[in-house]
């Protein structure tokens, strides 16, 4: 019998939350436990009344892979921390192009050193939607792709307003207007004395909005707006080898956070398989994301 894979949630968010569940559907990973910024017992979520919640990853004892369901922005230096403790890690970040390069060049030299795996944009964009492009361009080489997101919420992009001061709740929402073009709408809910105008500013000066056509309102509540459904529709028009007009598509309607937790938590099993070094999804063999052994997922698959 395989030993079970020991793996932590880190954060309890949205996509924490739903790491939870789908680690408790895994045949051979074992939830180690939730590590959260703070423990209060008296306002743990009843889903997690069985399960370990500290603030200490060490608190958990012996911890294979960690799953980073936390900000973009505070992934990097967190992965250090684990690597540095001979920790596996999976995270979903997802800001695309040299900052994911710059990171994966970094966070692989540490994961050699230490003898680790880590696994980064393990969500599903960047992540499963980035393997689908390959594979588009495996059929048809030359030709172009458009990725077109939504209409959904943007979990990465919602994150990032709430981190500007003064914002109490947001929602960013990405239309796709066709062609790989998006347009973001952004509804903020503002602590008492936030001049809008400055907040409006700072989403626009935003990294994850600038070269997007933005919009941004201000509400009197978030709460009533948020649905966490999202989906994506990729085009490749391209050619195979002299033969032109091979026409490819794929589409999705998905709940965001539930779609992105079950992408790290095969990232996590995936890791275990790997040498020491960083990698993204494009670079680990499919068949090691799966439970079963491979003779079997040809039986099935092939």
């Amino acid at each position: 019998m395989k030993q079970m894979i020991r793996v932590a949630v880190v954060g309890y968010g949205n996509i924490g939350m739903y790491a939870v569940r789908a680690l408790q559907e895994a045949p051979d990973l074992e939830l180690a436990g939730v590590v959260r910024r703070k423990v209060n017992p008296a306002q743990s979520p009843p889903e997690l009344a069985d399960v370990p919640v500290v603030t200490n990853i060490a608190e958990l004892g012996k911890v294979d892979v960690a799953l980073l369901c936390t900000p973009t922005r505070s992934v990097p230096e967190q992965a250090r921390e684990l690597v540095a403790l001979g920790i596996n890690t999976v995270d979903s970040f997802d800001i695309h192009g040299e900052p994911l390069l710059e990171y994966r060049a970094e966070l692989g030299e540490l994961a050699r050193r230490y003898g680790v795996a880590s696994v980064l944009a393990a969500g599903w964009d960047p992540g499963s939607d980035s393997v689908i492009r390959a594979l588009m361009e495996v059929l048809a080489p030359r030709g172009l792709t458009f990725t077109n997101f939504g209409p959904g919420m943007s979990m990465g992009h919602s994150v990032a307003v709430k981190a500007i001061a003064g914002v109490k709740d947001a929602l960013s929402m990405t239309i796709p207007v066709g062609s790989g073009v998006h347009r973001r709408l952004v509804y903020v809910e503002l602590e008492p004395g936030t001049d809008f105008k400055t907040v409006e500013l700072s989403i626009k000066n935003d990294a994850y909005f600038k070269k997007d056509e933005t919009h941004v309102y201000q509400v009197e509540s978030i709460a009533s707006l948020k649905d966490v459904g999202h989906g994506v529709l990729i085009e490749r028009s391209g050619s195979s080898g002299q033969t032109a007009n091979q026409n490819l598509t794929w589409g999705m309607r998905i709940n965001n956070p539930a779609l992105t937790a079950q992408v790290m938590v095969a990232a996590a099993r995936a890791s275990t398989k790997q040498k020491p070094g960083s990698y993204t999804l494009l670079e680990i063999p499919l068949v090691d994301y799966f439970f079963e052994e491979t003779d079997e997922l040809i039986r099935r698959l092939v």
